[in-house]
């Protein structure tokens, strides 16, 4: 499924984070119905003050199943009851525990957490022995990957793990390593849509998830109908990339959240149809009513992955619809059309657009005396002027020697 996380061994027997789309597995989703008379539920903020985390170790913590949310029924996002906030907070070792539960850390820290060099750290992130997080860009843009500090710990203490942490790289992983393989965007894609799933129940929004991570092409050849693409990006989760959609940390984020591998791509057309498949099971897209006797109502088009115009309502492979622009005479009656007007050639109006055949000229007496054979350009000046009257200036050109 497009939820699970390539590695090459098992890290770790702690809760998987991961998911997938067509088993309703949401693990840390509470669905319990807050009796009448009971303490209200919390926001996400109000409750990461009440159990002393921030904001990203809060999102980190209900991704991984360490705090349990339940739907606003006024639709204003996850909230965490009195009675999850109590339990977390009577567990042992809080708030420390829970923090270093849910405390990441980068390829500095992580290598120096196994023991190991950071090029070795790095082979092991590329081969997919540690999975990535959470990651972000640095002021060149680059791409900084965060660890679970406790994975890392577990990984390290594993004795079955010792001779990758001491010895040589095995052959069948090294050339795997020469031929370019990196798995880091791919596994934390896996793990992201697996966080992403236990946010929600709405089989929509589930179906948005899982299309999130496609291409737009993808999603347009899957679902077909542009009433649905538009509900689906109604419920698009927010990738949380700061400024406009074409910077250059944009495209970097962009990049690392689309699928890309033909495998990884087949697994997530293979779950969207079976979430829209679901989603539609569970009720239709919203349609706009037609009234008796009005226009048609044309089909809206998606902004998928902030796409504009017409390509978010085309299919992979068709052609580009052009638009005919109307002449203004085709909407008058056929009494009201403007008649064409006559076009009068130039030639007719204009008589020194006349171009004689210099080859039936011939110049007379009086002008070849004078200037001698004249020019082709001259002998048309010469044919112009005897058939208008001349000017002032020209006879007094005549009268001079």
């Amino acid at each position: 499924m497009s939820g699970d996380i390539v590695t090459q061994t098992r890290t770790s027997d702690t809760s998987d984070p991961r998911g997938s789309v067509g088993v309703g597995n949401d693990s840390a989703t509470s669905k319990a119905v807050v009796a009448p008379g009971a303490r209200p539920a919390l926001g996400r903020s109000r409750a990461a003050r009440e159990l002393e985390l921030n904001r990203g170790e809060f999102d980190l913590a209900v991704g991984l199943g360490r705090i349990r949310t339940v739907p606003d029924e006024g639709g204003g996002g996850r909230r965490v009851t009195r009675a999850e906030i109590d339990r977390v907070r009577s567990e042992k070792g809080f708030p420390k525990a829970l923090r270093e539960r849910v405390a990441t850390v980068g390829t500095s820290e992580g290598a120096a957490l196994m023991d190991v060099t950071t090029g070795r750290f790095t082979r092991f992130a590329r081969l997919g022995l540690v999975v990535p997080v959470k990651f972000h860009l640095n002021r060149n843009r680059a791409v900084v990957w965060l660890y679970l500090a406790e994975e890392l710990r577990q990984f390290a203490a594993n004795q079955m793990n010792a001779p990758l942490l001491n010895g040589r790289v095995p052959p069948g992983l090294r050339d795997q390593l020469d031929t370019g393989l990196d798995l880091r965007a791919r596994n934390w894609r896996g793990r992201h849509l697996g966080f992403s799933l236990r946010r929600t129940e709405d089989p929509w929004a589930r179906a948005a998830t899982v299309a999130s991570l496609l291409d737009p092409f993808q999603v347009d050849e899957i679902v077909t109908d542009p009433y649905e693409r538009a509900y689906l990006d109604r419920y698009r989760p927010d990738r949380g990339i700061r400024g406009t959609s074409d910077s250059p940390a944009a495209l970097v984020a962009a990049r690392i959240m689309t699928a890309a591998d033909p495998d990884e791509i087949d697994w997530l057309r293979a779950d969207l149809a079976n979430a829209l498949q679901e989603a539609r099971d569970h009720r239709d897209a919203p349609r706009p009513t037609r009234e008796r006797g009005g226009p048609p109502v044309s089909p809206v088009r998606s902004t998928w992955h902030g796409e504009r115009g017409p390509r978010a309502g085309r299919r992979h492979g068709e052609p580009r619809q052009t638009t005919r622009l109307r002449h203004p005479a085709e909407g008058r009656g056929p009494a009201e059309r403007r008649r064409p007007t006559a076009m009068v050639h130039p030639s007719k109006t204009h008589r020194r657009c006349e171009l004689p055949v210099l080859t039936e000229t011939r110049p007379s007496a009086e002008t070849e005396h004078l200037v001698g054979t004249p020019h082709p350009v001259e002998a048309r000046h010469a044919m112009d002027g005897a058939e208008r009257p001349l000017g002032l200036l020209a006879r007094l050109r005549r009268r001079s020697p």
